[in-house]
């Protein structure tokens, strides 16, 4: 990509002769003269404008983090059209004659706010905050043009961002404010509605606990006024009527012609499919045409006699509408291809995307899954082209979609609009797709079916058949439809399509994208879906002369789209006795929550660019394991405002940094072990200018032997770190020989990328005197970004100081490898006394960054035939990448948390951390236990079946039961746990619903449901008293404010919000008086890692005492001025630490590694497709033992989220790698977190009331991390509903599913006549193009 300052010619630049108008927020009329074509709206609405509230999420559309409205006026049909945008994607040089609304032009806490801001943020919406202006935008956007939206528009609105904290939830209950409902869920999952008594009555806890169900009160919210909204610029109206002809906006199509003369010059509206192919596989357009919406011809509507008309320049989101309304008007006969566009266009991307891509960029960009064109091919669809020589029509066929030249646009030519025809009687079409996620997803493949019978009689007259993501481009089954033709629909002509189909749409075992048997699977199996559409079609329309459907096989016509959301918690009432003014335990508004909402809460990239400085992008590896021959440096070198480019020679005697056990290198240039390691640093002027050089870095590697990737190939190798951990309780083997039963199993558990919405951060600033440096980071760890600072520049921690005000999100994932870079941008700016900025891309992050650690699972387990398990033998062996991090420190806890809620007499547990190939896996939520927990309860699932009992009658059976003894030898109380398993089955009605659920899978042959109920034990503790310490210090000043700061970072977890809790009890004043700044090592030295559920019990501890210690020094002062005021008591501070004691020794397997035990159960439904492997999550029961919460809407907020996460993990969370080592699932597109659409349709939370007092904060529970185990409910129900697949179809055989439990899993495991039918490749016959690791 050129420099801004190189020649480039962008043809509808508009201006005399380079000159943008706009508007931006409600008061910036913006006047840009040279506009640089490649300029972005994100980067100029942040850099140039400093309006920083739009946040840089992925830089692709995918995330939703850089939502803007975008409002236009159309001088030809005299409407104002507000829509949501991506930032990222717009070119500022399309936004001639537009506004652009962003968060700080909705509202703000120096103006007023919204009410979109303020519900978001009361109804507790937000956490890290970071994601929080896309969602207002997207959700203020719609009620631009919907004031009283529908339940399903506001989903829809909310498709296209992103969240990784909240759970969506929250975000949901603010919207649905806006909404006018009836107070139900409008949701009758079971047929059973939630307002009626019984099936999904949720039942209250017994009578003298006084729980509130409500953390907000809608009462006090402010209306929203619709007539208050800002209004469009009049000198933007008048403008556009009036457009002088000198601009370069095109208004006519004969201009945009004259423009088309360049022929290689693509024409962009959206930007969506140029953009990217820019940004990331590094396109080049000498020329870019970009036009607005002012072109007439591009915009038509017309509806003819035997059809609809579509300009080619019309949005998805207006094609959609359109359809809507088409489809309102016309006998359904007559709609039939236009009900099938309308699905797909229910879920193809985000909101965002359909509102800014057009209908000719998405035909012609012809991109290999589609979602359209397969259904514009088999709907006859002809596309209206026109060039100087004249207009001409071709059909949109397969030699169009294949780019026959015959059949494609000839240079010159551009598409004007695109004819969609009636369907006639007896024609139907059809849509099919699958995805990784319902929503904003790729499709896996996806297909358009069409088929004529003429005259009635059910004899094939036509047939069109096409499908999208099984080959370079969209596939029509020609041949296969052609010999179909004149046979009956019956089941032989079913059979014979099928592998009619099967031959002509191959696919190769090597296909790009992988998945290769799941996608010749669903070739057939949307065809029989189609099959079974039309077969129903027909019956009701000629009852005597077609047969119908079974009725076990109607159900498989049924998407699985979730229904309207609706959830409910419930915490226990503050004591009755509890000062007003006191608000523990009660549900306060997270401290910056409007900050958040209004886009004012600062992270460490919206801080302004600071005089003089530079920028440093990081250069790679891309070999997995190599030697490094040579480095050239001199092209990067020579490029303008490359200052320096840093590499290990520079750094020779400070190169490597030990945080835990083993140091590990900064830089690398001589031997890679994974690619995305770090080789070396290029400092520049700018971001754009250092993420060039970095590309032209040339790297000549030496490829070694051998690549590693796998458990498998570590094992195999014997490749691991240190030697294995052990635990042993009772005598295992000796218990195997009593056992009526053994069985042996194993299960292999993927990783999962944290996905924090703030990317790696940092900015070091050389303070000029005394070697001092102030390092501002996105970081957990402060005191260890200050330590290895400082031993990189060779001077004493007290020079280094880090700061941080808040993380976007971290989840474990930025400690080590932020240190790394962190250093290396602090050396940059030593060197060149200058700041240095360092912000990675989300694909960058991905690459570098490391995430949760794959497992594979090995047990042994002895039983008794009534499913008592007496003997387990367990090994664990974790993928820990190319260096050790922090993954001896998982295995440990996976070892140590291996019996979850289970009194196992006799186990034993080995894990081995594996060395490979691969980018270092590091902490991630939950810190091994996940891994660990889902080996346990696959086990127990199995030795249930094999008992032929439920799990969760196994699972019961084999819990700890009240005062008991962990296999470490810490004492548990597990009274707690057991209430929380009966609450749970209680308040889920799990005994109803099994019985509903084996109803529903008796009368439904396709469709399945599943229930399953899992318990959790989750061990809070760092296991060593060291890692177990907090300190804090707070200031009262004269005029009676208190300053509190501790060492905990505010990630989203809402510590600082607590902390202001803590203070005002202590100290007995409002929160209002309390003020809490970011955190620093400049105040708070040698504070540890914020992690472990453990930062608010810590610093709270911490903050308690000071507050403690203040008061009895002002004790003499006060008893002597009671009625005074704290402005007459005080001139004092205090510091204070706290913590707990913990320990745990290795070898006698022995110790008090954890401070106490949080428990909890979950009890999820789902429903499966077993055609296509998609799941619909539909309800999901929490109670947790939380002691007494601190904040019940923070607390509700970290379980919801942390099970929406955990949920992922076990679900659709994949990460994909190459043979060779590389991380093919770099960003939104390819990763898939949950979305609005994946959260289960009911969500109900309760806290176990409190019954225990202990020694953490007010009796209170950590609670970041334990809710993310509880995800895995999803997934045993899942299972439970493919083991009812299977049964069904007679294989009664063991079921292996591993996890992540993708769609493709779900498929090919519900076997069936068409995973029977498909052709399978020999395992070594080709290379596969991922592997799991």
């Amino acid at each position: 990509m050129p420099s801004p300052g190189c020649c480039r010619s962008v043809a509808a630049l508009p201006g005399c002769p380079h000159r943008l108008a706009s508007e931006v927020c409600p008061c910036l009329h913006v006047i840009e003269k040279n506009v640089d074509p490649e300029t972005m709206l994100l980067p100029y609405l942040r850099k140039k404008l400093q309006l920083t509230g739009t946040k840089y999420g992925c830089g692709g559309g995918g995330c939703g983090a850089c939502t803007v409205m975008i409002s236009r006026y159309n001088p030809i049909t005299k409407r104002i059209r507000h829509y949501p945008a991506n930032a990222c994607l717009l070119p500022i040089c399309s936004l001639h004659g537009a506004a652009v609304t962003t968060v700080e032009g909705v509202g703000s806490t120096k103006a007023r706010i919204h009410p979109v801001q303020e519900r978001v943020a009361k109804c507790h919406g937000t956490q890290c905050g970071f994601c929080t202006p896309g969602m207002v935008m997207s959700i203020y956007t719609l009620l631009r043009n919907h004031p009283e939206p529908t339940l399903d528009q506001l989903t829809d609105a909310l498709g296209g961002n992103l969240c990784r904290c909240t759970g969506y939830r929250p975000i949901i209950d603010a919207c649905k404010t806006f909404c006018k409902t009836s107070g139900c869920c409008q949701s009758k999952e079971n047929g059973v509605c939630c307002l009626d008594q019984g099936i999904n009555e949720l039942p209250e806890f017994e009578e003298g606990n006084k729980t509130s169900p409500k953390l907000f009160s809608e009462e006090e919210f402010l209306p929203l006024d619709p007539t208050q909204e800002l209004i469009f610029p009049p000198e933007l109206m008048i403008m556009a009527e009036k457009q002088p002809q000198r601009t370069r906006v095109f208004l006519t199509l004969k201009e945009l012609l004259e423009a088309k003369e360049n022929p290689q010059a693509p024409i962009v509206m959206g930007n969506t499919s140029v953009g990217p192919e820019v940004r990331f596989k590094g396109a080049f357009h000498p020329v870019i045409i970009s036009l607005n919406e002012c072109i007439e011809e591009l915009s038509v509507v017309n509806h003819a006699d035997d059809g609809l008309t579509l300009g080619a320049g019309l949005s998805l989101a207006q094609v959609k509408e359109i359809l809507a309304e088409v489809i309102q008007k016309l006998p359904e006969e007559k709609t039939q291809t236009y009900h099938a566009l309308l699905k797909h266009l229910g879920t193809l991307a985000g909101c965002q995307i359909r509102n800014m891509a057009s209908l000719g960029g998405h035909i012609v960009s012809r991109h290999l899954d589609s979602d359209l064109n397969p259904l514009l091919a088999v709907g006859n669809c002809t596309l209206n082209l026109l060039s100087k020589e004249g207009e001409r029509q071709i059909p949109l066929n397969e030699q169009f979609l294949t780019k026959c030249p015959s059949a494609d646009l000839k240079p010159g030519e551009i598409l004007v609009s695109v004819n969609i025809p009636y369907s006639r009687k007896w024609e139907f079409v059809s849509a099919f797709r699958q995805a990784q996620r319902q929503q904003n997803a790729l499709a896996i493949v996806n297909s358009g079916m069409r088929v004529f019978f003429g005259e009635g009689g059910g004899i094939i007259r036509e047939l069109s058949i096409a499908y999208g993501g099984v080959g370079p481009t969209t596939i029509c089954a020609k041949n296969s439809c052609q010999k179909l033709i004149g046979r009956p629909w019956n089941e032989e002509m079913l059979d014979a399509a099928c592998r009619l189909i099967l031959d002509e749409v191959s696919l190769p075992g090597w296909a790009p994208g992988g998945k290769v048997e799941f996608k010749r699977t669903l070739l057939i199996s949307f065809f029989f879906k189609f099959y079974l559409k039309v077969s129903q079609i027909l019956k009701t329309m000629d009852p005597v002369r077609y047969p119908g459907l079974a009725d076990k096989y109607e159900s498989a016509l049924e998407d699985l789209h979730s229904r309207n959301h609706w959830g409910t918690s419930k915490y226990q009432d503050v004591d009755p006795k509890q000062l007003p003014q006191d608000p523990i335990g009660r549900p306060i508004m997270h401290l910056s929550g409007i900050k958040h909402t209004t886009g004012e809460a600062i992270y460490c990239d919206d801080m302004p660019v600071l005089d003089g400085e530079l920028f440093l992008a990081f250069v790679t590896s891309s070999r997995a394991h190599a030697e490094i021959v040579s480095i050239d440096l001199s092209e990067a070198l020579s490029l303008p405002g490359v200052v320096d480019i840093v590499t290990e020679e520079d750094l020779r005697g400070v190169n490597s940094f030990c945080l835990l056990i083993e140091p590990e290198k900064l830089l690398e240039t001589q031997e890679v072990s994974c690619v995305g390691q770090l080789v070396c640093a290029v400092v520049a002027d700018s971001e754009v200018q250092a993420k060039q050089a970095a590309k032209k870095v040339k790297i000549v590697y030496q490829d070694l032997e051998p690549v590693i990737l796998t458990i498998e190939e570590a094992i195999r190798h014997h490749s691991f770190f240190q030697g294995e951990r052990k635990l042993e309780y009772g005598n295992v083997d000796e218990a195997f020989k009593v056992v009526d039963q053994i069985l042996e199993g194993e299960i292999h558990m993927g990783g999962q990328e944290h996905f924090y919405m703030e990317t790696q951060s940092m900015l070091a600033v050389p303070k000029g005197e005394d070697q001092e440096m102030d390092v501002y980071v996105s970081s957990q760890f402060p005191k260890y970004i200050q330590d290895i600072v400082a031993a990189t520049l060779k001077v004493p921690a007290n020079k280094i100081m880090c700061h941080v005000k808040r993380v976007g999100g971290a989840f474990g994932g930025k400690v080590t490898k932020t240190g790394i870079m962190a250093a290396i941008t602090a050396f940059a700016a030593n060197k060149h006394g200058r700041p240095v900025r360092c912000i990675l891309e989300r694909g960058e992050d991905m690459l570098i960054t490391g995430g949760r650690h794959p497992y594979l699972g090995k047990y042994k387990a002895g039983f008794m035939n009534d499913g008592r398990i007496l003997a387990l033998d367990v090994e664990h062996y974790c993928n820990g990448g190319s260096t050790l991090d922090e993954s001896l420190f998982v295995l440990e806890t996976g070892v140590l948390k291996v019996d979850n809620a289970y009194k196992f007499p006799n186990l034993r547990c080995q894990g081995w951390a594996c060395k490979t190939n691969l980018p270092s896996n590091t902490a991630l939520r939950g810190f091994g236990f996940p891994q660990s927990g889902l080996i346990t309860e696959n086990c127990i699932t199995e030795v249930a079946a094999k008992c032929g009992l439920s799990p969760e009658k196994v699972r019961m059976m084999n819990m700890y039961k009240e005062i008991d003894q962990t296999p470490y030898k810490q004492e548990i109380d597990a009274t707690n746990l057991i209430q929380c398993w009966k609450e749970c089955m209680a308040m889920s009605s799990y005994s109803l619903r099994k019985v509903a659920v084996e109803k529903f899978n008796s009368e439904n042959y396709w469709k399945k449901k599943g229930l399953a109920m899992v318990p959790l034990k989750f061990p809070v503790g760092f296991g060593s008293t060291a890692a177990c310490q907090a300190a804090a210090l707070v200031h009262i000043y004269l005029d009676g404010s208190v300053l509190v700061t501790h060492g905990g970072i505010e990630m989203g977890q809402g510590v600082h919000t607590k902390m202001i809790q803590v203070a005002s009890r202590e100290l007995r004043m409002p929160m209002s008086n309390v003020h809490l700044r970011g955190t620093s090592t400049e105040t708070v030295p040698n504070a540890n890692v914020s992690g472990a559920s453990l930062v608010a019990d810590l610093n709270g501890l911490a903050v308690k005492d000071a507050c403690q210690t203040l008061l009895k020094r002002l004790e003499p002062i006060i008893s002597k001025n009671p009625k005074g005021t704290w402005k007459d008591w005080v001139r004092i501070n205090s510091v204070s630490s706290r913590g707990y004691e913990t320990h745990m020794n290795w070898e006698t397997g022995e110790g008090h590694p954890f401070e106490y035990f949080v428990f909890g159960a979950a009890c999820s439904e789902v429903e499966i497709d077993c055609l296509t492997g998609a799941h619909k999550n539909i309800r999901t029961d929490i109670v947790m033992d939380i002691g007494h919460s601190i904040n019940p809407a923070l607390d509700v907020g970290q379980i919801e989220g942390a099970f929406i996460q955990g949920m992922g993990l076990y679900t659709i969370e994949e990460l994909k790698y190459s043979p060779q080592g590389v991380l093919y699932t770099r960003g939104p597109d390819q990763y898939k977190i949950p979305a609005v659409s994946d959260v289960p349709t009911e969500l109900h939370v309760s806290f176990l009331p409190p019954s225990q007092n202990s020694n953490t904060l007010y009796s209170s529970k950590g609670l970041g991390e334990p809710g993310v185990f509880l995800g895995c409910s999803v997934f045993f129900a899942i299972h439970d509903a493919v083991r009812a697949a299977r049964q069904e179809r007679g294989l009664l055989g063991p079921l292996k599913l591993d996890s992540p439990l993708t769609p493709e899993k779900i498929r090919m495991a519900c076997e069936d006549k068409f995973t029977k039918m498909i052709p399978r490749d020999e395992p070594g016959s080709y290379v596969p193009w991922n592997i799991p690791v």
